[in-house]
């Protein structure tokens, strides 16, 4: 079996026709590094040359499904100093949109090998999928929901936007606009009543519920369902998912680098990661524009006061 640092990839041993694609950052509730996007397409790669391996199940280790982007990593614990840019949260000044757009494109098209396999994919999904994680999830053929776990996009709100655009496609215009324009995650429940997931159980039963889903796919030959694969994907293509994708990894890198975006980091920079993402879930009015700048600013320097500025 191939080996991985954040995920790992196996046949089932009960169910050899099953593939089990595990998340393994545990500690982290399998928050997304800059290992993961490749580790899933490779692991992608070696389910669909494994002949036995009719269906992909995607699932979290330890209590959670997945978090999304390891925020700590990228909005709290880079120092202000150009040394250190990273691709997607530079601080050198112009920001190049490019080098953001070439990063965060890799890591969507690493989801996206998930919706391109020949090989049905299914999310199991506890807790969270939220943010990336969420990315991750309906990049997934199915997806099978515990009644209580939670799937949404917060960051719509300020420093992101889903690069897989994935919730148009999936819930329909009105829906989707709602999510994102809220920022609010829904239920399994919610998901299921709204079609979004296909199954969606008591937490005690998402294992067998998704066995079960896994089982009977497995028994139809692999040709016929990569048919009905491409078939339905083609729709998707022809809608346009390529293009909405295109300018929705362009919108992320945006936010991340204007005013509201520059501002959630330096709230993050200087009073930690979770005060920030209380003022943004809150429902309190979010800086923008002037006002953002001058609070980035303020903040800006009480970090270099302080000597976090490197």
């Amino acid at each position: 079996m191939p080996k991985f640092s954040a995920l790992s990839i196996e046949k089932d041993p009960a169910r050899p026709r099953v593939a089990r694609l595990r998340l393994s950052r545990p500690e982290r509730l399998n928050a997304i590094d800059t290992r993961m996007p490749g580790e899933i397409a490779a692991a992608v790669a070696w389910a669909e040359a494994e002949e036995e391996v009719h269906v992909i199940v995607v699932e979290g280790e330890g209590r959670a499904f997945c978090a999304g982007y390891d925020m700590v990593v990228l909005a709290e614990d880079t120092p202000l100093a150009p040394k250190v840019d990273n691709p997607l949260q530079q601080e050198k000044k112009p920001w190049d949109s490019m080098v953001d757009y070439a990063e965060m494109k890799r890591h969507t098209e690493a989801f996206m090998s998930l919706w391109r396999s020949s090989k049905p994919t299914i999310a199991k999904v506890q807790a969270y999928a939220v943010g990336g994680g969420s990315d991750i999830a309906l990049c997934c053929d199915l997806l099978v929901m515990a009644d209580d776990a939670k799937i949404g996009y917060m960051p719509t709100r300020v420093w992101g936007c889903p690069t897989t655009a994935m919730w148009t496609f999936r819930l329909g215009p009105a829906r989707a606009k709602q999510m994102m324009f809220t920022g609010d995650p829904i239920s399994g429940l919610k998901a299921a009543e709204w079609g979004l997931a296909n199954i969606s159980v008591p937490a005690a039963e998402l294992d067998a519920a998704t066995d079960a889903l896994a089982d009977r796919i497995a028994g139809v030959p692999r040709s016929h369902l990569a048919m009905h694969k491409l078939v339905v994907n083609q729709v998707m293509l022809t809608a346009g998912v390529e293009q909405a994708q295109t300018l929705a990894t362009v919108f992320d890198g945006i936010t991340r680098h204007n005013p509201e975006g520059l501002w959630f980091r330096r709230q993050a920079q200087a009073e930690g990661f979770k005060s920030a993402v209380e003022w943004r879930d809150s429902g309190r009015p979010i800086p923008e524009g002037d006002e953002a700048r001058r609070l980035a600013a303020e903040l800006e320097k009480r970090i270099a006061d302080s000597g976090q500025g490197g």
